[in-house]
């Protein structure tokens, strides 16, 4: 059977006349913008190396996947180590409705405003997406409209493989947490150390990271004929305490029967029975320290701190006392290196790592941002997302991926719609898949007026670390002129630089030029760029901070769990670590009905979890779902693909 898409039907004759305008790359404007699948079907993306050329990217440093994608190799930064970096900005936005503000299609839409229309070097740097949203309720992150990365299935399916990756990475190193209890288990001492410790001409040999390990039990010997029996049996026990284990096996997929699961249960495990469970691939520590490493051998360390488990005696257990890190880090060496990309308006886009933006930073990797940065040079600008609103997203950008980059933002566009501030002016509930209310429809500056108050705690947030804020306002259909115009008023009163309306969605980068114009002016200003809190102060004090400075509460309860890890990861030396706090993102507090800007509220803190090799300790407020699941009608349903053309269909 055959299909016909939409994207010919469109691009067809017939429909010549619904032709709005040509922009400067060829790309056809329709009056009447079709679906996302159909827009990104309409243009022909150029070849990449004509887009790395443009940037001044030699072919020795690309490494092609296809016609329309590839990755860049790390030893570019070591060719532009004397080039002054560009104009850093940061897109995020107020707290949204179940439905999204239109983030990654600012995003987009200002790069083509920028670079197609301002003639300003300028490169964005998307997260990659889960390939689990993607065909759950969610769709893709490519954008929307004429504003996308193309060619849109590419991102939001495989990509390069990066994902696969670090699921395969993932997993490795969960295979071997059991595996080396069940060698534990049902070998002596003598046993165990003659399987770990080949002899080698004659000798036992030790790896460097059984060398390592060594280093870490105090015992300062590299002959292991030299070790004790007591030396010995103190580096083939790890005497892992199963009760403490955190890691979890991963799969880049929506299922909710492998939550929770049972492992051991084969006739040749011996009984060697215990429960775990799976996550979704963004949600692994794998991920998250893709996005925060710096370099290969940065990413390799992190690997090596990863704590998984604690002994029987209390003390951590990491990758490299399981003998995985150099495995981990060989399956990880492509991944490091970040996809290029380009926009429907065949401007740049670096697409690299995507984690979980409450129990990580959710944000796209520091590597793709530095190498932007050096390529765009002086005079151009790097446009980079931060996921959630931006009392999470922004402030873990703020506090623990620019602490880890050493990097600092020139400016931050905040994303705020009409829709989204008439909810938080006590509109009606908005629910994903069920339309919308006749408030959100019709003229109404009372809620519009008594929402703005999120909007404005925002921007005075993102004040405080010192850096100007524009306000993009991202344009429906059904914003009137006084509503737009409240909008801009509202945000210069609170501090904003400007105010923007901006309609990339609709016209690509022409819609978003006013908004470029914008950022360039603010970008010019001086900042004082500074963190909300030191890292040598107290876990508790700088997760107060956080709540009390980025959320406006009051104070925060810690429950008896929570006191013990506070206590445990003081003594294990992780106290010094940023904070990234899990939470609702959509409210500033753990509440996600208490909409607005709440104040007086407190913040309760169920548990504080570990990642240790990415550097942050991330504090749970209430539950928070590391493995989505399917609904009823997953978007999988409308995804196809024409047999005849190749073409998919459905994605969105």
């Amino acid at each position: 059977w055959s299909i016909t898409t939409a994207a010919e039907a469109s691009m067809s004759g017939e429909n010549n006349a619904e032709i709005a305008r040509t922009g400067p790359t060829g790309l056809k404007f329709l009056r009447k913008v079709p679906g996302d699948m159909v827009v990104a079907q309409s243009c022909t993306p150029v070849h990449i190396m004509e887009v790395a050329k443009k940037l001044g990217v030699d072919e020795e440093h690309v490494d092609l996947y296809g016609k329309h994608k590839a990755k860049l190799d790390l030893s570019i930064l070591e060719s532009m180590k004397e080039r002054k970096l560009g104009k850093y900005v940061c897109v995020t936005g107020i707290t949204p409705t179940p439905l999204g503000e239109g983030k990654s299609t600012t995003t987009v839409g200002l790069c083509q405003a920028l670079g197609a229309y301002l003639n300003k070097a300028t490169i964005g740097c998307l997260r990659q997406p889960s390939q689990g949203p993607t065909f759950g309720i969610k769709g893709g992150a490519a954008g929307g409209g004429y504003s996308q990365v193309v060619p849109m299935d590419d991102f939001n399916l495989h990509l390069t493989g990066d994902n696969h990756a670090i699921t395969a990475a993932n997993n490795l190193l969960a295979a071997q947490i059991d595996a080396r209890m069940f060698h534990e288990s049902t070998q002596s001492d003598k046993a165990l150390w003659r399987r770990l410790v080949p002899t080698r001409n004659g000798k036992p040999y030790l790896s460097p990271i059984m060398l390592r390990r060594l280093r870490r039990l105090g015992i300062d010997k590299v002959d292991a004929s030299e070790l004790t029996e007591d030396e010995k049996s103190r580096f083939v026990r790890l005497d892992i305490d199963e009760s403490t284990i955190t890691w979890r096996r991963v799969i880049d997929t929506n299922d909710r029967f492998i939550r929770k699961i049972v492992v051991g249960c084969g006739p040749k495990e011996k009984d060697k029975i215990r429960y775990t469970g799976f996550d979704i691939t963004v949600a692994s520590e794998i991920m998250a320290i893709l996005a925060l490493a710096t370099s290969l051998d940065d990413m390799r360390e992190r690997f090596s701190k990863m704590v998984v488990a604690l002994d029987k005696k209390g003390n951590a257990v990491t990758a490299d006392d399981l003998g995985v890190t150099g495995a981990l880090t060989v399956l990880m060496k492509e991944a490091i290196k970040p996809n290029l990309m380009q926009t429907l308006e065949q401007t740049p886009m670096i697409v690299h790592a995507g984690p979980f933006a409450n129990i990580a930073h959710g944000n796209s990797s520091i590597i793709a941002d530095q190498i932007g940065l050096k390529l765009v040079g002086p005079d151009g600008f790097v446009v980079t997302e931060a996921g959630f609103g931006a009392d999470i997203g922004m402030e873990k950008f703020m506090n623990i991926k620019c602490r880890y980059s050493g990097l600092q933002p020139n400016a931050v566009v905040l994303v705020a719609t009409v829709r989204a501030l008439k909810m938080h002016g006590g509109g009606p509930k908005v629910v994903a898949g069920l339309p919308l209310a006749k408030e959100y429809k019709e003229e109404n500056l009372v809620l519009l007026d008594k929402g703005s108050c999120n909007m404005q705690h925002l921007i005075k947030l993102a004040l405080k670390f010192g850096v100007p804020v524009v306000v993009a306002v991202n344009k429906f259909p059904t914003d009137t002129d006084a509503e737009l115009k409240l909008v801009r008023q509202k945000a210069l009163e609170a501090g904003a630089e400007d105010a923007v309306v901006a309609d990339h969605w609709r016209n690509g980068g022409l819609g978003a030029k006013e908004l470029g114009e914008a950022v360039v002016k603010a970008s010019q200003k001086e900042t004082k760029f500074q963190f909300l809190y030191e890292l040598d102060r107290p876990i508790k004090e700088k997760i107060e901070i956080i709540v009390k400075e980025a959320y406006g509460g009051s104070g925060v309860t810690y429950s008896r769990l929570a006191e013990k890890q506070i206590a445990n990861y003081t003594k294990l030396g992780f106290a010094k670590l940023p904070i990234c706090m899990a939470k609702t993102q959509y409210s500033f507090s753990a509440n996600p009905e208490l909409k607005g800007a709440p104040k007086g509220f407190t913040i309760p803190i169920k548990e504080i979890r570990a990642s240790v090799g990415a550097g942050f300790l991330f504090p749970l407020v209430g539950e928070m779902s590391t493995m989505p699941g399917l609904g009823t009608r997953p978007a999988f349903y409308d995804i196809d693909i024409d047999t005849k053309t190749g073409k998919v269909i459905g994605l969105s």
